[in-house]
């Protein structure tokens, strides 16, 4: 089967939290657009371009490049380095560069090796953003799905990179079970951090219905939200995919955005899942008869359960 080409991931960034509840007396939050755009070259197409405008988008989150851990040298390396063939449209935006760390790196290094790291790391930012040109650089955030186990060494890490300029604010995302088991994972030392409100079930289970987004499944999550101490930027999702169970096990992803991709004698549809009813070499995609297919999706309607929920656990905030 081919690989999957990774989509464009755009998530809708509400900055300072959401606008406010009609409950509260206060002044209504400030709302600023920004997006996500996670791939390795980045060509933003015309479509994408006028997406943009019309939501008004002037802050991009780039990924600069992967941190992993090399097993044979026994150190962290980076890979999956951006690569910008055309960054004039860049320049008219904001860019915050993101780092993802995996946390088998993290779990990896040691005491000795985290200020190396953080050096690294910052060098390779500015390198890559002199490089293209970009406009002043002012946030780096860092992304690493950390846990009680490397809670230490990564929050050292983000102590060092502040460290090194104190100029630029470092920010980190935060995952859903990081605010419900926040008191085993810890509340990383930066200035704020990133709400990432989107890929809440297992995504490789045949039971789930929609593993991008899910507004009962969000709500097992928010009880400490209220008291969570750092401010809180907002993610949510503007995305879809098709996801490929064979046998009842998880083969991966099938990208396509053509609303009736799936419209063809090959297929039967019952909402949200697609059977294949015949050996095919679909679209490059070597598919088997009995494949499912599910279809899922960013629910506009979800998307406003969870901005309601939101709301109410963070109106105390505002």
């Amino acid at each position: 089967m081919k690989k999957i080409a990774s989509a464009i991931l755009f998530l809708i960034m509400l900055i300072n939290f959401l606008g406010s509840c009609e409950s509260s007396k206060k002044e209504p939050r400030e709302i600023e657009r920004s997006m996500y755009y996670w791939k390795t070259i980045v060509q933003i197409s015309d479509f994408e371009k006028a997406s943009l405008k019309k939501l008004k988008v002037e802050t991009l989150y780039l990924k600069y490049f992967d941190v992993d851990w090399n097993r044979v040298s026994k150190g962290p390396v980076p890979v999956a380095k951006i690569r910008i063939p055309a960054a004039d449209y860049l320049k008219t935006k904001k860019i915050i560069p993101t780092i993802f760390i995996t946390n088998e790196c993290i779990l990896a290094i040691d005491s000795t090796q985290i200020k190396p790291l953080a050096d690294k790391i910052l060098s390779l930012v500015k390198e890559t953003h002199q490089l293209y040109n970009l406009n002043p650089l002012f946030e780096i955030q860092i992304d690493c799905d950390w846990s009680p186990k490397t809670r230490e060494r990564y929050f050292n890490l983000l102590d060092e990179l502040q460290k090194l300029d104190s100029s630029i604010l470092f920010s980190a995302t935060i995952r859903l079970h990081q605010i419900k088991f926040s008191e085993a994972t810890g509340i990383p030392p930066v200035k704020k951090g990133l709400l990432m409100c989107y890929n809440m079930g297992n995504l490789k289970d045949p039971a789930v219905k929609n593993s991008i987004i899910d507004a009962a499944e969000f709500q097992k999550y928010t009880g400490n939200l209220k008291n969570y101490p750092l401010p809180l930027d907002i993610g949510l999702p503007l995305f879809d995919w098709n996801v490929l169970f064979r046998n009842g096990q998880y083969q991966g992803l099938i990208s396509s955005q053509e609303v009736d991709a799936f419209k063809s004698p090959l297929f039967k549809k019952e909402k949200n899942e697609i059977t294949v009813l015949a050996d095919s070499d679909w679209r490059g995609y070597e598919l088997k008869k009995n494949d499912r297919i599910r279809q899922e999706e960013s629910s506009f309607e979800e998307i406003i359960k969870i901005e309601k929920i939101l709301q109410e656990e963070l109106k105390e905030q505002q």
